[in-house]
Protein backbone atom coordinates (compact mmCIF):
# COMPACT_ATOMS: atom_id res chain seq x y z
CA UNK A 1 0.00 0.00 0.00
CA UNK A 2 1.40 3.39 -0.98
CA UNK A 3 1.76 5.96 1.81
CA UNK A 4 -0.22 8.54 -0.17
CA UNK A 5 -3.48 6.67 0.18
CA UNK A 6 -5.86 8.16 2.71
CA UNK A 7 -8.12 5.14 2.97
CA UNK A 8 -7.41 1.53 3.70
CA UNK A 9 -7.58 -0.81 0.70
CA UNK A 10 -9.69 -3.95 0.65
CA UNK A 11 -7.70 -7.09 -0.14
CA UNK A 12 -9.46 -10.05 -1.73
CA UNK A 13 -7.92 -13.39 -0.77
CA UNK A 14 -7.96 -15.49 -3.93
CA UNK A 15 -5.64 -18.19 -2.52
CA UNK A 16 -3.33 -17.67 -5.46
CA UNK A 17 -0.04 -15.93 -6.02
CA UNK A 18 -1.81 -12.78 -7.23
CA UNK A 19 -3.43 -10.37 -4.76
CA UNK A 20 -6.40 -8.30 -5.95
CA UNK A 21 -6.82 -4.87 -4.39
CA UNK A 22 -10.29 -3.41 -4.93
CA UNK A 23 -10.06 0.35 -5.27
CA UNK A 24 -9.58 2.84 -2.46
CA UNK A 25 -12.67 2.18 -0.38
CA UNK A 26 -13.39 -0.11 2.52
CA UNK A 27 -16.40 -2.38 2.75
CA UNK A 28 -16.44 -1.69 6.47
CA UNK A 29 -16.99 2.03 5.85
CA UNK A 30 -18.93 4.30 8.09
CA UNK A 31 -22.16 6.05 7.39
CA UNK A 32 -22.03 8.78 4.74
CA UNK A 33 -18.97 7.40 2.92
CA UNK A 34 -19.15 6.60 -0.76
CA UNK A 35 -19.84 2.96 -1.55
CA UNK A 36 -17.20 0.98 -3.38
CA UNK A 37 -18.36 -0.18 -6.80
CA UNK A 38 -17.42 -3.66 -7.95
CA UNK A 39 -17.61 -2.46 -11.58
CA UNK A 40 -17.46 1.11 -12.85
CA UNK A 41 -19.97 2.62 -15.25
CA UNK A 42 -17.60 2.19 -18.21
CA UNK A 43 -17.35 -1.56 -17.59
CA UNK A 44 -13.91 -1.57 -15.97
CA UNK A 45 -13.22 -2.96 -12.50
CA UNK A 46 -11.30 -0.97 -9.85
CA UNK A 47 -8.91 -3.86 -9.19
CA UNK A 48 -5.15 -3.45 -8.83
CA UNK A 49 -2.91 -6.49 -9.34
CA UNK A 50 0.12 -6.88 -7.09
CA UNK A 51 2.34 -9.27 -9.02
CA UNK A 52 4.62 -11.76 -7.35
CA UNK A 53 8.14 -12.44 -8.72
CA UNK A 54 8.07 -14.44 -11.94
CA UNK A 55 4.67 -13.27 -13.06
CA UNK A 56 6.08 -11.50 -16.15
CA UNK A 57 6.54 -14.90 -17.78
CA UNK A 58 2.78 -15.14 -18.33
CA UNK A 59 2.76 -11.84 -20.24
CA UNK A 60 5.80 -12.81 -22.31
CA UNK A 61 4.26 -16.16 -23.20
CA UNK A 62 1.35 -14.34 -24.84
CA UNK A 63 3.33 -11.41 -26.20
CA UNK A 64 0.84 -10.65 -29.00
CA UNK A 65 -2.07 -10.06 -26.59
CA UNK A 66 0.23 -8.09 -24.29
CA UNK A 67 1.21 -5.72 -27.11
CA UNK A 68 -2.42 -5.35 -28.26
CA UNK A 69 -3.53 -4.37 -24.74
CA UNK A 70 -0.81 -1.72 -24.38
CA UNK A 71 -1.59 1.95 -24.76
CA UNK A 72 -1.00 3.52 -28.16
CA UNK A 73 1.89 5.68 -26.98
CA UNK A 74 3.67 2.73 -25.39
CA UNK A 75 3.10 0.54 -28.42
CA UNK A 76 4.41 3.21 -30.83
CA UNK A 77 7.47 3.70 -28.63
CA UNK A 78 8.20 -0.04 -28.71
CA UNK A 79 7.79 -0.17 -32.49
CA UNK A 80 10.12 2.78 -33.04
CA UNK A 81 12.72 1.29 -30.74
CA UNK A 82 12.50 -2.08 -32.51
CA UNK A 83 13.39 -0.46 -35.84
CA UNK A 84 16.10 1.85 -34.47
CA UNK A 85 17.76 -0.88 -32.41
CA UNK A 86 17.77 -3.28 -35.36
CA UNK A 87 19.39 -0.62 -37.55
CA UNK A 88 22.04 0.02 -34.90
CA UNK A 89 22.70 -3.68 -34.37
CA UNK A 90 23.32 -4.44 -38.05
CA UNK A 91 25.26 -1.22 -38.55
CA UNK A 92 27.68 -2.40 -35.85
CA UNK A 93 28.05 -5.69 -37.72
CA UNK A 94 28.74 -3.93 -41.03
CA UNK A 95 31.28 -1.64 -39.32
CA UNK A 96 33.09 -4.63 -37.79
CA UNK A 97 33.16 -6.40 -41.15
CA UNK A 98 34.65 -3.31 -42.78
CA UNK A 99 37.17 -2.99 -39.94
CA UNK A 100 38.29 -6.60 -40.16
CA UNK A 101 38.48 -6.44 -43.97
CA UNK A 102 40.47 -3.20 -43.63
CA UNK A 103 38.03 -1.25 -45.77
CA UNK A 104 38.35 1.72 -43.38
CA UNK A 105 42.13 2.14 -43.92
CA UNK A 106 42.83 1.12 -47.52
CA UNK A 107 40.40 2.73 -49.95
CA UNK A 108 42.01 1.01 -52.95
CA UNK A 109 40.97 -2.53 -51.96
CA UNK A 110 37.66 -4.03 -53.10
CA UNK A 111 35.35 -3.40 -50.12
CA UNK A 112 32.71 -5.75 -48.71
CA UNK A 113 30.15 -2.93 -48.81
CA UNK A 114 30.93 -0.15 -51.25
CA UNK A 115 31.31 3.35 -49.78
CA UNK A 116 31.10 2.19 -46.15
CA UNK A 117 34.15 3.86 -44.61
CA UNK A 118 32.82 4.85 -41.14
CA UNK A 119 30.18 3.95 -38.57
CA UNK A 120 27.88 6.69 -39.90
CA UNK A 121 28.00 5.27 -43.42
CA UNK A 122 27.45 1.77 -41.99
CA UNK A 123 24.33 3.00 -40.16
CA UNK A 124 23.01 4.69 -43.32
CA UNK A 125 23.54 1.49 -45.31
CA UNK A 126 21.84 -0.60 -42.62
CA UNK A 127 18.80 1.71 -42.61
CA UNK A 128 18.51 1.86 -46.42
CA UNK A 129 18.93 -1.91 -46.75
CA UNK A 130 16.31 -2.79 -44.10
CA UNK A 131 13.83 -0.19 -45.34
CA UNK A 132 14.52 -1.25 -48.97
CA UNK A 133 15.24 2.36 -49.92
CA UNK A 134 18.11 1.43 -52.22
CA UNK A 135 19.80 4.76 -53.07
CA UNK A 136 22.50 2.93 -55.09
CA UNK A 137 25.49 4.73 -53.56
CA UNK A 138 26.21 2.11 -50.83
CA UNK A 139 25.79 -1.42 -52.17
CA UNK A 140 26.76 -4.95 -51.17
CA UNK A 141 29.52 -6.61 -53.18
CA UNK A 142 30.41 -10.25 -53.68
CA UNK A 143 33.82 -9.90 -52.04
CA UNK A 144 32.75 -10.98 -48.50
CA UNK A 145 30.48 -13.96 -47.85
CA UNK A 146 30.01 -12.91 -44.22
CA UNK A 147 28.52 -9.56 -45.28
CA UNK A 148 26.14 -11.34 -47.69
CA UNK A 149 24.92 -13.61 -44.87
CA UNK A 150 24.40 -10.60 -42.58
CA UNK A 151 22.35 -8.66 -45.12
CA UNK A 152 20.23 -11.79 -45.75
CA UNK A 153 19.49 -12.13 -42.04
CA UNK A 154 18.63 -8.43 -41.88
CA UNK A 155 16.16 -8.78 -44.75
CA UNK A 156 14.42 -11.66 -42.97
CA UNK A 157 14.41 -9.70 -39.71
CA UNK A 158 12.86 -6.72 -41.50
CA UNK A 159 9.98 -8.86 -42.81
CA UNK A 160 9.40 -10.27 -39.33
CA UNK A 161 9.27 -6.84 -37.67
CA UNK A 162 6.96 -5.44 -40.37
CA UNK A 163 4.57 -8.37 -39.95
CA UNK A 164 4.35 -7.86 -36.18
CA UNK A 165 3.88 -4.10 -36.46
CA UNK A 166 1.14 -4.33 -39.10
CA UNK A 167 -0.66 -7.22 -37.38
CA UNK A 168 -0.72 -5.57 -33.95
CA UNK A 169 -1.77 -2.22 -35.41
CA UNK A 170 -4.71 -3.76 -37.30
CA UNK A 171 -5.73 -5.85 -34.26
CA UNK A 172 -5.59 -2.80 -32.01
CA UNK A 173 -7.63 -0.67 -34.41
CA UNK A 174 -10.26 -3.42 -34.66
CA UNK A 175 -10.24 -4.00 -30.90
CA UNK A 176 -13.60 -5.11 -29.49
CA UNK A 177 -13.52 -2.43 -26.80
CA UNK A 178 -13.74 0.32 -29.44
CA UNK A 179 -16.91 -1.14 -30.95
CA UNK A 180 -18.30 -1.67 -27.47
CA UNK A 181 -18.15 2.08 -26.84
CA UNK A 182 -20.88 2.61 -29.47
CA UNK A 183 -23.30 0.34 -27.60
CA UNK A 184 -24.50 1.92 -24.38
CA UNK A 185 -26.70 1.29 -21.38
CA UNK A 186 -28.91 3.82 -19.66
CA UNK A 187 -27.31 5.71 -16.80
CA UNK A 188 -29.90 4.38 -14.36
CA UNK A 189 -32.41 1.56 -13.92
CA UNK A 190 -36.06 1.97 -12.93
CA UNK A 191 -38.63 -0.06 -11.00
CA UNK A 192 -42.27 0.17 -12.03
CA UNK A 193 -45.38 -1.97 -12.41
CA UNK A 194 -45.87 -3.96 -15.62
CA UNK A 195 -48.90 -6.18 -16.13
CA UNK A 196 -49.65 -6.07 -12.40
CA UNK A 197 -46.11 -7.02 -11.29
CA UNK A 198 -43.10 -4.98 -10.21
CA UNK A 199 -40.23 -5.10 -12.70
CA UNK A 200 -36.68 -3.81 -12.84
CA UNK A 201 -35.97 -2.20 -16.23
CA UNK A 202 -32.89 -0.74 -17.93
CA UNK A 203 -32.21 0.39 -21.48
CA UNK A 204 -29.66 -0.53 -24.13
CA UNK A 205 -29.07 1.00 -27.57
CA UNK A 206 -26.67 0.89 -30.52
CA UNK A 207 -25.52 4.35 -31.59
CA UNK A 208 -24.09 3.31 -34.97
CA UNK A 209 -26.00 3.20 -38.23
CA UNK A 210 -24.96 -0.38 -39.09
CA UNK A 211 -27.05 -1.83 -36.30
CA UNK A 212 -26.49 -5.13 -34.53
CA UNK A 213 -28.95 -7.73 -35.68
CA UNK A 214 -28.89 -9.98 -32.63
CA UNK A 215 -27.24 -10.19 -29.22
CA UNK A 216 -27.63 -11.76 -25.80
CA UNK A 217 -28.28 -9.80 -22.61
CA UNK A 218 -27.26 -10.95 -19.15
CA UNK A 219 -27.56 -9.62 -15.60
CA UNK A 220 -25.82 -10.72 -12.44
CA UNK A 221 -26.09 -9.51 -8.86
CA UNK A 222 -22.68 -9.18 -7.20
CA UNK A 223 -22.40 -8.86 -3.41
CA UNK A 224 -18.98 -8.32 -1.79
CA UNK A 225 -19.07 -9.46 1.86
CA UNK A 226 -16.42 -8.71 4.47
CA UNK A 227 -16.04 -11.38 7.15
CA UNK A 228 -14.93 -10.71 10.74
CA UNK A 229 -11.57 -12.29 9.90
CA UNK A 230 -10.98 -9.56 7.31
CA UNK A 231 -11.34 -11.76 4.22
CA UNK A 232 -13.69 -10.59 1.49
CA UNK A 233 -15.84 -13.04 -0.42
CA UNK A 234 -17.84 -12.16 -3.51
CA UNK A 235 -21.11 -13.92 -4.34
CA UNK A 236 -22.70 -13.96 -7.78
CA UNK A 237 -26.36 -14.58 -8.58
CA UNK A 238 -27.87 -14.56 -12.07
CA UNK A 239 -31.12 -12.71 -12.74
CA UNK A 240 -33.84 -14.04 -15.01
CA UNK A 241 -34.41 -11.68 -17.94
CA UNK A 242 -37.46 -11.53 -20.16
CA UNK A 243 -36.51 -11.67 -23.87
CA UNK A 244 -32.81 -12.36 -23.34
CA UNK A 245 -32.06 -12.40 -27.09
CA UNK A 246 -32.52 -8.94 -28.59
CA UNK A 247 -32.61 -7.39 -32.04
CA UNK A 248 -30.98 -4.02 -31.44
CA UNK A 249 -32.25 -2.08 -34.45
CA UNK A 250 -33.94 0.36 -32.04
CA UNK A 251 -33.30 0.95 -28.31
CA UNK A 252 -34.61 -1.95 -26.24
CA UNK A 253 -35.71 -2.28 -22.62
CA UNK A 254 -34.41 -5.23 -20.62
CA UNK A 255 -36.90 -6.40 -17.99
CA UNK A 256 -36.37 -8.45 -14.84
CA UNK A 257 -39.57 -9.41 -13.01
CA UNK A 258 -39.47 -9.12 -9.20
CA UNK A 259 -41.01 -12.47 -8.37
CA UNK A 260 -40.32 -15.26 -5.87
CA UNK A 261 -36.79 -16.49 -6.48
CA UNK A 262 -35.48 -13.05 -7.40
CA UNK A 263 -32.84 -11.61 -5.01
CA UNK A 264 -34.71 -8.28 -5.21
CA UNK A 265 -38.12 -9.77 -4.37
CA UNK A 266 -38.07 -8.69 -0.70
CA UNK A 267 -36.57 -5.23 -1.26
CA UNK A 268 -38.67 -2.07 -1.15
CA UNK A 269 -37.71 1.54 -1.87
CA UNK A 270 -36.44 2.07 1.70
CA UNK A 271 -34.60 -1.22 2.16
CA UNK A 272 -33.10 -0.94 -1.33
CA UNK A 273 -31.15 2.18 -0.36
CA UNK A 274 -29.55 0.30 2.55
CA UNK A 275 -28.34 -2.61 0.40
CA UNK A 276 -24.78 -3.00 -0.87
CA UNK A 277 -24.59 -4.78 -4.22
CA UNK A 278 -23.71 -4.21 -7.86
CA UNK A 279 -26.08 -5.19 -10.63
CA UNK A 280 -23.64 -6.08 -13.41
CA UNK A 281 -25.34 -6.11 -16.82
CA UNK A 282 -23.76 -7.06 -20.14
CA UNK A 283 -24.66 -7.42 -23.80
CA UNK A 284 -22.69 -9.85 -25.98
CA UNK A 285 -22.95 -9.63 -29.75
CA UNK A 286 -21.06 -10.16 -33.01
CA UNK A 287 -20.14 -7.16 -35.14
CA UNK A 288 -21.71 -7.35 -38.58
CA UNK A 289 -18.77 -5.53 -40.22
CA UNK A 290 -15.83 -7.41 -38.70
CA UNK A 291 -17.37 -10.63 -37.37
CA UNK A 292 -15.59 -10.09 -34.04
CA UNK A 293 -17.31 -10.97 -30.77
CA UNK A 294 -17.93 -7.87 -28.64
CA UNK A 295 -19.27 -7.26 -25.14
CA UNK A 296 -20.58 -4.07 -23.56
CA UNK A 297 -21.09 -4.00 -19.81
CA UNK A 298 -21.87 -1.64 -16.95
CA UNK A 299 -23.20 -1.81 -13.41
CA UNK A 300 -25.96 -0.31 -11.30
CA UNK A 301 -25.76 0.24 -7.56
CA UNK A 302 -28.85 0.76 -5.36
CA UNK A 303 -28.29 4.51 -5.78
CA UNK A 304 -28.68 4.11 -9.56
CA UNK A 305 -32.08 2.36 -9.29
CA UNK A 306 -35.05 4.78 -9.37
CA UNK A 307 -38.20 3.42 -7.78
CA UNK A 308 -41.54 4.50 -9.23
CA UNK A 309 -40.20 5.83 -12.52
CA UNK A 310 -40.18 4.75 -16.14
CA UNK A 311 -38.16 5.67 -19.21
CA UNK A 312 -39.58 8.25 -21.56
CA UNK A 313 -40.71 7.13 -24.99
CA UNK A 314 -38.04 7.85 -27.58
CA UNK A 315 -39.23 5.87 -30.63
CA UNK A 316 -41.80 7.40 -32.99
CA UNK A 317 -43.35 5.81 -36.04
CA UNK A 318 -43.08 7.86 -39.24
CA UNK A 319 -44.46 7.21 -42.67
CA UNK A 320 -41.42 5.43 -44.04
CA UNK A 321 -39.12 4.88 -41.05
CA UNK A 322 -38.84 4.82 -37.28
CA UNK A 323 -37.55 7.98 -35.60
CA UNK A 324 -35.39 7.62 -32.49
CA UNK A 325 -34.65 10.60 -30.24
CA UNK A 326 -31.49 9.72 -28.32
CA UNK A 327 -31.80 12.90 -26.26
CA UNK A 328 -34.42 10.99 -24.21
CA UNK A 329 -32.31 7.83 -23.81
CA UNK A 330 -31.45 8.47 -20.14
CA UNK A 331 -34.56 10.51 -19.26
CA UNK A 332 -37.12 9.09 -16.81
CA UNK A 333 -40.49 10.25 -15.55
CA UNK A 334 -42.59 9.44 -12.48
CA UNK A 335 -45.30 6.82 -12.75
CA UNK A 336 -47.77 5.41 -10.22
CA UNK A 337 -46.03 2.48 -8.53
CA UNK A 338 -46.60 0.68 -5.19
CA UNK A 339 -44.01 1.95 -2.68
CA UNK A 340 -43.61 -1.50 -1.13
CA UNK A 341 -41.58 -4.53 -2.05
CA UNK A 342 -42.93 -7.13 -4.44
CA UNK A 343 -43.19 -9.60 -1.55
CA UNK A 344 -45.31 -7.24 0.55
CA UNK A 345 -47.44 -6.45 -2.48
CA UNK A 346 -48.15 -10.14 -3.08
CA UNK A 347 -49.14 -10.61 0.56
CA UNK A 348 -51.64 -7.76 0.53
CA UNK A 349 -53.07 -8.62 -2.86
CA UNK A 350 -56.53 -10.29 -2.82
CA UNK A 351 -56.67 -13.83 -4.23
CA UNK A 352 -57.70 -14.21 -7.88
CA UNK A 353 -61.41 -14.49 -8.77
CA UNK A 354 -61.01 -18.03 -10.09
CA UNK A 355 -59.68 -19.28 -6.76
CA UNK A 356 -62.65 -17.64 -4.94
CA UNK A 357 -65.13 -19.30 -7.28
CA UNK A 358 -63.41 -22.67 -6.91
CA UNK A 359 -63.40 -22.33 -3.11
CA UNK A 360 -67.14 -21.49 -3.11
CA UNK A 361 -68.15 -24.49 -5.25
CA UNK A 362 -68.09 -27.04 -2.34
CA UNK A 363 -70.30 -24.73 -0.25
CA UNK A 364 -72.78 -24.37 -3.12
CA UNK A 365 -72.95 -28.14 -3.59
CA UNK A 366 -73.47 -28.73 0.17
CA UNK A 367 -76.25 -26.11 0.30
CA UNK A 368 -78.02 -27.81 -2.60
CA UNK A 369 -77.82 -31.19 -0.83
CA UNK A 370 -79.16 -29.57 2.38
CA UNK A 371 -82.13 -28.09 0.53
CA UNK A 372 -82.90 -31.46 -1.07
CA UNK A 373 -82.83 -33.18 2.34
CA UNK A 374 -85.18 -30.54 3.79
CA UNK A 375 -87.60 -31.05 0.91
CA UNK A 376 -87.62 -34.83 1.47
CA UNK A 377 -88.25 -34.42 5.19
CA UNK A 378 -91.15 -32.00 4.65
CA UNK A 379 -92.73 -34.35 2.14
CA UNK A 380 -92.60 -37.24 4.63
CA UNK A 381 -94.19 -35.07 7.37
CA UNK A 382 -97.08 -34.09 5.07
CA UNK A 383 -97.80 -37.73 4.19
CA UNK A 384 -97.88 -38.77 7.87
CA UNK A 385 -100.28 -35.93 8.72
CA UNK A 386 -102.63 -36.94 5.89
CA UNK A 387 -102.78 -40.53 7.13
Amino acid sequence: MSPGMDQQQCIIDTQHITTHTMGRGDLGRGEGEKKLRYMLKDGSCPVVFHQSPGQWSFFLADIFTTLVELRWRVMLLIFCLSYILSWLFFSVLYFLIAYVHKDLEDHDTAPCVANVRSFTSAFLYSMSAQATIGYGFRVMTENCMVAIVVVTIQALMSCFIDTIVIGITVAKMACASKRAQTVGFSSSAVVNARNGALCLVWRIADFRRNHILEGTARAQLVRPTKHPSGMISVTYQDLDIQSRHLILATPASIVHKLEPGSPLYSLGPDSLAEEDFDLVVSFTYTGDSTGILHQTRTSYTPADIRWGQRFQDMVQVGRRQYKVDYALFHQTTWVQTPMVSAQEGDRGRPPPTESIVQSQQPFVRSSRKFRRSLADVSEEVVQEAWL
